[in-house]
C-alpha cells in the first residue's frame, strides 16, 4: 500500500464520519418537527457506508482476493435514507395544531439516546482515523530520517 493511500483511507473515513455525525446533529435538531416543509412529520434519517472502488488496480485486487490479502481505498456515503422500521411517537395533545382527529400527535421516530449512542460511535470513529492518520504520518518521518 502507497504511502499517500494510506493517507487519502484515513480522511475518508475522517470525512464520511463527520458526515455521519453532522446527520445525527440534524436528527436530534428535529427531535419535535411535527411538520416539515412538505406537511409530514420528520423521520429520522440514517446514513449508509460503501467501500469506495478501486479504480487502477482492478487486475490486481482480484488476483490479490483470490490470495486472500485486501487493498481498499476507502470509504465513501453511499446513501441517507429515512428511517422507515421505527414507527412514529405518538403523544396524546388535542390542543396542538397538528393533532389527529383522535387527539394524537405524531412525533418523530427519533430516539435520544440511540441518537447519542451513535453520535460517540461516530466520534470514535473519527478518533480512530486520526490515530491511522498520525501512525502513518509517523511512519513517512522515521522513513524520512533514515534516509538522513
Amino acid at each position: 500500500m502507497a504511502l499517500f493511500q494510506s493517507f487519502g483511507i484515513s480522511a475518508s473515513g475522517m470525512t464520511a464520519q463527520q458526515f455521519r455525525a453532522d446527520i445525527i446533529a440534524e436528527n436530534l435538531a428535529n427531535v419535535n418537527t411535527t411538520r416539515t416543509d412538505n406537511g409530514t412529520t420528520y423521520r429520522r434519517k440514517v446514513v449508509s457506508f460503501q467501500e469506495k472502488g478501486v479504480n487502477r488496480f482492478d487486475r490486481y485486487l482480484t488476483e490479490s482476493r483470490k490470495r486472500g490479502s485486501h487493498i481498499g481505498n476507502g470509504v465513501k456515503v453511499v446513501e441517507v435514507a429515512e428511517d422507515t422500521t421505527s414507527d412514529f411517537i405518538m403523544e396524546y395533545d388535542p390542543s396542538h395544531p397538528d393533532a389527529d382527529e383522535n387527539g394524537y400527535v405524531s412525533y418523530p421516530n427519533v430516539n435520544l439516546v440511540t441518537e447519542m449512542t451513535n453520535l460517540i460511535d461516530a466520534s470514535r470513529a473519527y478518533e480512530a482515523n486520526i490515530t491511522a492518520f498520525e501512525a502513518s504520518k509517523s511512519m513517512a518521518q522515521t522513513g524520512l530520517q533514515i534516509g538522513k
